[in-house]
């Protein structure tokens, strides 16, 4: 009686099975959303290679090997944003889509560090430019580093930490202003103005539409970054 009290004692409970991910527990988009979200993907990717692949073009005898590098990799960095984006937003839930989140919102920080290397890079004092290309990748690669190892976790806190890289660039506006025209400053603005309302969608998930309508003013930001970087490397060079 002894021993088999004691293994009745001991005899581990069946495990529960894991509960899903909070943020995968969503509302299932209506047919109509999910097609408006993938239209805004798509002109959104076609945008970013298209434009992307006539800057690449025209700034190539333009531009120093440090600023076309830097003009790749925010292209990249971009197309890379829009695909991964349109795969978890896609992709119905499951697993895997909690997967494809992570990686969908790590990119937001590449996105963001990727648009402003090639500005910084343009600044005269070297010493400078390093310290805040230094800054602004190691706060992405920070924010990166949550979204994929802590997944679910700080998500409000985050939308802070994306505003807060993004306009970190205004304590640079003047050196900014001596290299760079006024339009693409105007344009570099805009952009992160457009960027910034946006937010407001990204955190409003009950909103019907609310995916489209947030990916319409990211691929709207993008435009005008991409503009920007076509107004400095190749209109005002010509």
């Amino acid at each position: 009686m002894i021993t088999c009290d004691y293994v009745l004692m001991t005899e581990p409970k069946p495990a529960r099975p894991a509960p899903l991910p909070l943020s995968l527990r969503m509302r299932h988009p209506s047919k109509a959303e999910l097609i408006a979200d993938g239209v805004v993907h798509g002109v959104g990717i076609l945008i970013a290679v298209a434009v992307g692949a006539t800057l690449l073009a025209m700034s190539a005898t333009r531009t120093g090997p440090g600023e076309y590098a830097a003009v790749i990799f925010y292209i990249f960095s971009l197309v890379t944003v829009l695909s991964v984006s349109c795969a978890y937003n896609l992709w119905p839930v499951s697993p895997v889509k909690w997967v494809l989140r992570r990686a969908d919102h790590a990119a937001i920080y590449l996105l963001i560090a990727g648009t402003y290397t090639p500005f910084l890079v343009q600044l005269g004092d070297q010493t400078v430019a390093r310290t805040m290309i230094a800054i602004v990748w190691g706060g992405a690669l920070f924010g990166m580093a949550v979204k994929l190892f802590l997944p679910g976790r700080f998500d409000r806190l985050a939308i802070v930490f994306y505003l807060a890289i993004g306009w970190s660039g205004v304590v640079m506006v003047d050196m900014l202003g001596d290299v760079l025209p006024a339009s693409t400053l105007w344009l570099i603005a805009a952009g992160g103005a457009v960027y910034s309302l946006g937010v407001i969608f990204f955190a409003w998930q009950s909103l019907r539409f609310q995916s489209a309508v947030w990916h319409g003013f990211v691929v709207s930001g993008a435009t005008l970054h991409l503009w920007a970087m076509t107004d400095f490397m190749v209109l005002t060079r010509f």
